[in-house]
């Protein structure tokens, strides 16, 4: 029996008109170059250009000159590596100078995707019945450079969705590098990234059980100056690289949420943030948090991460570790089963696995939950987000490819005491890309990171095609009775 299925008017495409500032890196003859250009410029021409440039531009970005400043003090940092001290500058030569290395950046450009749907934090002062939302969506821009970006809504009553107007600015967070490390967890991901042990006991021998990102950086500069080896510093490298993906962001709390992008801002994920699976995780004391696992892309190795926040402000971001966090394709569950953290993952980018863990961080040996069973599943079956709590199991959507590379939706209920147990699967998809939701960047793919439930009514953000987005809703006993039958 096919599950009715209503897909919503509301829809979301690529919007170019949302810019961020981007550093722009000149390379350093052509920084050494431009900076000597404008110092020798007279300051009143200097003081003409800026304003030039803050006319053409000031519009289009919430306090431009703070960023070029930021910029130019990038430019400052990397002249004195090079012993070349950039010193005696007016100010509006320095924001001049910031300006010529800096670029604007639409973020979503080319695709607008894949999205999550979870609670607010904020639900005060609503009519009854009704429930304020926050929709994140993989945004991706020139050279296929993913973000995340979020929009707020309203569910009414009547399962009608609204979404406000986007602020008029984007922009990025300040990035905080203050985390402290643990020795024995470091050292488990460098393990499992196969650095040659030797590297591995250098570095980490000079550093306690806690170390800070700094003294971390200590430690390799001794090794790098007392090992020439090319192997053993490209894997020093490595080191580092890992130590990068720890980070905080801050947002201004004066900012939309919808004017925040969670961009790459390190090595590990200079390519792209995909698809974040966020989920509003209860506590065992009651208190809430916010997670999301998502896939970090160098541009040849992944990895896979988890933000928190409370108030989607702060965001705290950590690689996971262990072998049941490989690959892509990770979904936390929205509270501990039998005391334990539980998560869903495609490990071996083929079945659905899933993993318990004491730490929310690191996963050991997954178990299998699903295998391709139907035609239109047997290239590969996976989650479509965080499983959701029913009195009759846990619902997850599901994704499945088959023949010509087709995606459906489709769904699993899992034994609510027991979640490695399925005790119900449809037999047909829940949703195929119909004529208008087939054609895009990448054909015939519906994909979703996380759906909620409202007054009995499950409503499914997807993907279309990979290029824009949409939303769906089906009848939650229904789609229960159904897996059940």
């Amino acid at each position: 029996m096919r599950i009715p299925v209503n897909r919503r008017d509301n829809r979301f495409l690529p919007d170019p008109k949302r810019i961020i500032i981007r550093y722009f890196d000149n390379g350093i003859e052509r920084t050494i170059i431009l900076v000597e250009r404008v110092r020798a410029m007279p300051e009143q021409d200097a003081s003409a250009a800026l304003v030039h440039t803050l006319r053409e531009f000031s519009k289009r970005h919430r306090n431009i000159t703070r960023i070029f400043k930021t910029h130019f003090n990038i430019v400052r940092a990397q002249l004195r590596k090079e012993g070349l001290p950039v010193e005696g500058l007016s100010e509006e030569k320095q924001l001049l100078i910031g300006s010529y290395f800096s670029m604007e950046y639409s973020t979503e450009s080319a695709a607008f995707f894949n999205p999550s749907m979870i609670e607010s934090p904020d639900q005060s002062g609503l009519v009854k019945g009704s429930k304020r939302i926050i929709v994140s969506f993989r945004a991706t821009g020139e050279g296929h450079i993913s973000s995340v970006v979020f929009h707020s809504g309203l569910i009414d009553k009547d399962g009608k969705l609204e979404f406000e107007k986007p602020g008029r600015y984007i922009e990025e967070a300040e990035m905080v590098k203050r985390h402290t490390y643990r020795k024995r967890s470091f050292m488990s991901k460098l393990m499992e990234m196969k650095l040659p042990e030797e590297v591995v006991k250098n570095v980490m021998g000079r550093l306690g059980e806690k170390f800070t990102y700094g003294e971390l950086l200590g430690s390799v500069d001794k090794v790098t100056n007392s090992d020439p080896n090319i192997e053993r510093q490209t894997a020093l490298e490595e080191v580092i690289w890992l130590a990068d993906s720890h980070y905080e962001l801050k947002f201004s709390r004066d900012t939309d949420l919808s004017e925040r992008v969670i961009f790459p801002v390190t090595f590990n994920e200079r390519k792209g943030i995909e698809d974040a699976r966020f989920v509003k995780f209860t506590n065992d004391n009651g208190e809430i948090d916010y997670y999301a696992t998502y896939t970090a892309f160098d541009g040849k190795t992944i990895l896979p991460k988890l933000i928190h926040t409370r108030d989607f402000c702060h965001f705290e971001i950590k690689p996971l570790h262990g072998h049941g966090a490989q690959n892509k394709n990770l979904a936390l569950f929205p509270r501990k089963v039998n005391g334990k953290y539980a998560m869903l993952s495609r490990i071996d980018g083929l079945n659905s696995f899933i993993s318990f863990s004491d730490k929310i961080n690191l996963w050991g040996e997954p178990m299998i939950l699903q295998s391709p069973g139907k035609f239109w599943e047997f290239i590969q079956i996976g989650n479509c987000g965080s499983p959701i709590e029913t009195s009759d199991g846990w619902l997850v959507i599901t994704h499945a490819v088959g023949p010509v590379r087709r995606y459906c939706l489709s769904a699993t209920l899992l034994d609510l005491d027991d979640p490695t147990k399925v005790i119900g699967q449809l037999k047909e998809p829940l949703l195929v890309p119909n004529n208008e939701e087939r054609e895009g960047y990448v054909p015939n793919v519906v994909y979703s990171c996380g759906s909620m439930v409202h007054n009995n009514e499950l409503i499914i953000p997807y993907g279309l095609s990979d290029t824009g987005a949409g939303f769906a809703s089906v009848k939650l006993d229904e789609l229960l009775r159904e897996l059940k039958s």
